[in-house]
């Protein structure tokens, strides 16, 4: 490598910006990881690159991946139209099943990607259980989830093929560059697409209105999506109850009853 330069850290691991001999820009993430994690990545990064704008993996290994560089630029107006539209595009890919061929991961914990018939056993027995037994709630929040996921099939809305999602698409793993986003840092599998529309909500991202307003330009979601918010969001929050502790509690029990009023 011809250059290389220290971007910090994150879950661990060391971030890094560098010029191969080549004169590709790439970035690295290096470190001990948990098994596979970096494997994982890049067959999500992959397999959504067949459908939308993703960096290179340029290089996976049990302790780095090297990607290319992706030039950011101010988002705008323009750049979220075209980053609804593809989205959607990603979305109408499909997947094989719910669940994914490789091990899931979500930041550096594990998620279980084998296949389940239908989504919301899928979301529930895949996604919010596991979780929720890693979240150390006190028994009535415990209780409380429960019951939320007993009327996953009664609330989840019509059913739909699998869509190939991102799976932690949260305003940071956005990237703006070209005139649209460009995805990072995926959890990507076959699941419901108002997962991903949710997240996005979920901790904002700029110009929403306009990537949604163009998404439902190509793909209008089912009647019925805003209120499934909620729903799509459990996962996500009890991953960050996992993560960062009890802070994240208040806002996944409104999640959770707002799911049981549906």
């Amino acid at each position: 490598m011809r250059s290389i330069r220290d971007l910090g850290s994150s879950h661990g691991w060391r971030l890094q910006r560098g010029v191969l001999d080549d004169g590709r820009e790439v970035f690295a993430k290096t470190g001990a990881a948990a098994s596979g994690v970096f494997a994982s990545e890049a067959a999500g990064l992959r397999w959504l690159g067949e459908a939308i704008a993703v960096p290179e993996v340029v290089e996976v290994g049990a302790d780095r991946l090297v990607l290319s560089w992706v030039r950011q630029e101010p988002p705008t107006a323009a750049a979220a139209e075209r980053f609804g539209r593809s989205l959607a595009t990603m979305h109408r890919a499909g997947a094989a099943a719910f669940g994914a061929p490789w091990p899931g991961f979500i930041a550096e914990l594990p998620m279980d990607n084998s296949a389940a018939a239908d989504w919301p056993s899928f979301y529930g027995s895949r996604r919010v259980l596991p979780f929720l037994r890693m979240a150390r709630l006190p028994a009535p929040d415990v209780a409380a989830v429960e019951r939320a996921v007993e009327r996953f099939a009664e609330v989840a809305g019509p059913p739909e093929p699998p869509a190939r999602i991102h799976g932690d698409l949260w305003s940071g793993n956005v990237l703006w560059s070209g005139e649209s986003g460009v995805l990072i840092d995926p959890a990507a599998h076959g699941g419901h697409r108002e997962t991903d529309l949710a997240m996005l909500e979920l901790f904002g991202l700029p110009y929403l209105d306009r990537v949604l307003g163009a998404y439902r330009e190509e793909w209008p979601p089912a009647e019925g999506w805003r209120e499934r918010v909620p729903l799509h969001q459990l996962h996500p929050l009890l991953v960050h109850v996992v993560l960062f502790g009890g802070g994240y509690r208040d806002s996944l029990m409104n999640a959770v009853r707002r799911v049981l009023a549906l």
